[in-house]
């Protein structure tokens, strides 16, 4: 697991719970399909510190590659990313 940061965020066409990330894991890029649609606007994520699980193999989602996964949990209703401090590099480990 490593910071990432969100650089982009979008709405996948055809796919209403989909978001599609492009994260800066500190000097390597990887785009990451996530779930989360229906709990964050695009533009809330750009600029936040998550955290991504980095050793998955890449997965089609679809017709986009997903190179990772992103943090998350919630339960009763409330659903919260895992985020890190703005000051912890990209692409540090997580122990």
């Amino acid at each position: 697991m490593r910071v990432a940061e969100v650089i982009h965020a979008e709405r996948m066409k055809n796919a209403d719970k989909l978001l599609k990330l492009q994260l800066d894991l500190g000097g390597e890029k990887r785009q990451v399909i996530s779930g989360i649609a229906e709990f964050y606007k695009p533009e809330e994520l750009v600029g936040k510190k998550v955290i991504c699980v980095a050793n998955l193999k890449p997965a089609k989602l679809r017709g986009e590659w997903s190179e990772g996964m992103i943090l998350a949990g919630g339960s009763g209703g409330e659903f919260s990313l895992a985020t890190v401090d703005q000051h912890v590099p990209n692409g540090t480990k997580i122990k």
